[in-house]
């Protein structure tokens, strides 16, 4: 599959899958290489690339964030539209009822994808399924109904409605808060991102929520989503993206377009246990998400060599009996074997759980052995594994392990993930067409569900961008970037040893971001200087803009002078380095303020700034002053803050000087 040249009528209609013409120019089609190799010689042709696949970045989170429903609200809130690019979604849900909303918003211009299996509502306004090579699997839905889940979830989160006492099976009691269909039980592909960009940017959409992302990181020219998320923002539109759960690995994330708000996965303040009692009376504590209650009976207790994958245990010694697994596995074995439960220890990370279709628990490596002695020495041995119960987690909110770090692989010089939004162990609405497990005898059917992942963090940061919009609709999609950076709580990298690689500006603060003083704004033509001082072509150029745009020596623009919300700067190892930043700030806060820098620089980082204050007169004014950051740089990294406070307001951005391994 090849594609994004600018003239479609070069190929035959037999073979043209998709025209982007609403909101860009372009096509997908079915090309061999050699079609693909003369296609890319024709003039007018700005660039030809292989279609590649994606894959999905898979309450009381709302209250944690300080977002509760006692918060002010904006008498225009009903008006914006969130364009949710995944899975489709599950309509039936409470958490898409349009009970008590006002009509469609004047300015949708998009289409609901019906058929008998599906319906638009007031809160679900539109939705269209995206299938180039249409093959539909028997396992998926050929409509916009999600066959997953996973945005049925994220949707949810981001737009849904209040759903009461919602739970799943007793767990987590609390209150849980549009579409374009991209993925399929196979993954999602590129020709189908593009032409849902497309057309959520010519709908009419304000914010774009994509929870979706590469197996690997590339340029901003060969990524569809930098490209639509480029395109957005020409138009106005902010895309949110989720960072990637291939952390904790230095430089994994994914999607980290300057254009695009880049959001981690954190924990919010309360956690799951899973209690497993032995005979001896013992209890220890693991994790998990068990829905089951053996209602304290006790069973007898076996162990299992190593791996308890399908197809390798014994249903005749299994059967009936607790099993000990001495590895993590996803509890299928057990379960089709004809287990009653399992206890599994394992050395991996247990910040985050995962539900299974049998009473299970995954213990830590000390109180696994301690387990593994008592079935291994003890006669007649018997345990029994308790319900879930929820507790409070004092350490919360800390990065999850498998939150993608930066830095930046592209742009090292630019700061990512921007921001952290809760994305573990949360609640919201789920797909009725799937069991809550993947093993085959699992019937449970629920209307919610508990799922960790970028993915859920991603959806949390473009309700708080929703927020800001309401308030503030004339806002750029950079503006509404910047008060969600510049407001986050900031973290510590005590609880998070990469700081702000993990973290970014901090903890999203949505009560807070829609009255944040000043905003570091920006639009096509700063973004474009940036391309050109990275030494981008006028050909990529004109992929990832289209426009005409020729790089200059006036026109180069160095990254430290792209009007960022935050300041990073890196060198080789045990070296130091100086960087000037030029910033402006626009005042959206007291028509007459005046701002004072402070700046917190830990030893090892030089802060300067001039002017130190900064005097407004009227909304919308600009100001720009200079930083200048020294750094001695050893083998990681130093962070500090530079903040503006008006006595009212403070508007935060993080600096960070690092030792980068590549040249």
């Amino acid at each position: 599959m090849k594609f994004f040249p600018e003239c479609s009528s070069t190929v035959g209609s037999e073979v043209l899958l998709y025209s982007y013409h609403r909101s860009f120019n372009g096509f997908a089609a079915k090309l061999t290489k050699d079609e693909a190799a003369k296609l890319r010689e024709k003039d007018g042709v700005v660039s030809v690339f292989r279609s590649q696949k994606k894959q999905l970045h898979t309450t009381r989170s709302w209250d944690f964030m300080g977002f509760n429903k006692k918060v002010k609200r904006s008498i225009i809130e009903s008006d914006i539209i969130v364009g949710m690019l995944d899975t489709g979604i599950w309509p039936e849900s409470q958490s898409f009822n349009d009970t008590g909303l006002g009509p469609i918003p004047k300015k949708w211009k998009g289409t609901c994808q019906s058929s008998a299996n599906f319906t638009c509502n007031r809160k679900i306004i539109g939705a269209k399924y995206y299938r180039a090579n249409g093959d539909i699997s028997p396992y998926d839905y050929k409509s916009p109904r999600d066959s997953e889940g996973h945005r049925t979830h994220t949707s949810s989160t981001a737009a849904g409605g209040l759903v009461s006492k919602a739970s799943l099976y007793g767990i987590a009691k609390g209150t849980a808060r549009a579409v374009y269909k991209i993925c399929w039980s196979d993954g999602c592909y590129d020709e189908d991102i593009l032409a849902a960009f497309d057309d959520a940017i010519a709908d009419g959409v304000d914010i774009i929520s994509l929870s979706v992302g590469s197996f690997f990181s590339s340029e901003y020219f060969d990524d569809t989503i930098a490209i639509g998320a480029f395109h957005s923002m020409k138009n106005g539109v902010l895309t949110l993206n989720s960072a990637g759960n291939s952390g904790p690995i230095l430089s994994s994330i994914t999607n980290f377009s300057p254009w695009s708000l880049s959001v981690a996965a954190s924990t919010i303040d309360r956690k799951f246990i899973t209690k497993v009692k032995l005979g001896n009376g013992k209890i220890y504590e693991g994790t998990s998400i068990n829905t089951f209650d053996l209602k304290g009976k006790m069973y007898p207790f076996i162990p299992v060599q190593l791996f308890c994958v399908p197809g390798t245990l014994n249903e005749t010694l299994v059967k009936g009996k607790i099993v000990f697994c001495d590895y993590n596995c996803d509890g299928t074995g057990p379960a089709e074997a004809g287990a009653i439960g399992a206890v599994f220890q394992s050395g991996a990370h247990k910040d985050y759980v995962f539900t299974y279709s049998l009473p299970l628990s995954n213990l830590n490596l000390d109180d696994g052995r301690n387990v593994l002695n008592y079935v291994n020495t003890t006669g007649n041995r018997t345990a029994t594994t308790f319900k879930t119960n929820v507790e409070d987690d004092q350490f919360a909110p800390f990065i999850v392990s498998f939150s993608s770090r930066g830095p930046n692989p592209a742009t090292p010089d630019i700061l990512k993930p921007d921001a952290t939004a809760p994305g573990v162990d949360i609640l919201a609405a789920w797909s009725e067409a799937v069991p809550l497990t993947e093993t085959k005898d699992d019937t449970r059917i629920v209307p919610c569900n508990i799922i960790s992942g970028t993915s859920m963090s991603c959806p949390h940061a473009t309700g708080a961008a929703v927020y800001v919009k309401s308030f503030h609709p004339t806002w750029s999609s950079a503006a509404i970037k910047s008060a969600l950076m510049t407001t986050a709580f900031p973290m510590s990298s005590k609880n998070n040893l990469e700081a702000e690689f993990a973290y970014g500006a901090g903890h999203i603060n949505p009560a807070q971001a829609a009255q944040s003083g000043l905003v570091y704004d920006a639009g096509e033509i700063d973004y474009v200087k940036f391309l050109c001082g990275q030494g981008y072509t006028p050909k990529q150029l004109k992929l990832i803009t289209e426009s005409n745009f020729t790089c200059s020596e006036e026109t180069n623009g160095v990254v430290w002078d792209l009007n960022y919300p935050s300041f990073t700067l890196s060198t080789t190892p045990r070296n130091s380095i100086t960087r000037v930043f030029h910033r402006t700030v626009t005042n959206v806060g007291s028509p007459v303020s005046t701002y004072k820098v402070v700046v917190n620089a830990p030893p090892g980082l030089i802060i300067q700034v001039q002017p130190s204050v900064l005097s407004f007169k009227s909304l919308g004014q600009k100001l720009t002053f200079i930083g200048t950051v020294g750094a001695e740089i050893g083998n990681s990294m130093i962070s500090g803050s530079l903040i503006w406070d008006d006595g009212v307001h403070q508007v935060r951005s993080p600096i960070v000087a690092y030792a980068s391994l590549v040249e």
